[in-house]
């Protein structure tokens, strides 16, 4: 199983980026997403997490202003962050997980814990 995240960097407050995860090695139309970021001395924050039916969740902090897709022909995972804000600067992850259950993922989906397959991450400093 791989996941590598890319498009991370440098932005000014209100700028945009969009983040992908490449994956491969694993059924990835069946397997549940979620974006994942952590800031120094924070706790991991489930930010954006996409179902296999293609239902959505998102943290309160980033609604509105961020969006999950996917592409299921490239096995890749897509973040698109508008109005980026300076508390938006962390490290942000991709991982994967086996759920089926929609009210698994309705309760669970941002639950980093939940997630056993990770990528190496992408910094985003919003300055």
């Amino acid at each position: 199983v791989q996941l590598v995240e890319s498009g991370g960097g440098l932005v000014q407050p209100g700028g945009s980026l969009t983040l992908s995860c490449a994956t491969s090695g694993f059924a990835f139309s069946i397997y549940a997403m979620n974006w994942v970021r952590q800031a120094p001395g924070k706790e991991r924050e489930g930010v954006a997490a996409i179902d296999i039916y293609g239902s959505t969740t998102y943290a309160d902090s980033v609604k509105g202003r961020f969006t999950i897709s996917q592409d299921n022909a490239k096995n890749t995972l897509y973040l698109q962050m508008n109005n980026l804000k300076p508390e938006d600067t962390a490290m942000y992850y991709c991982a994967a997980e086996h759920i089926l259950d929609p009210g698994r993922f309705a309760v669970q989906g941002l639950d980093a814990d939940e997630y056993n397959y990770w990528g190496q991450g992408t910094q985003v400093t919003v300055s």
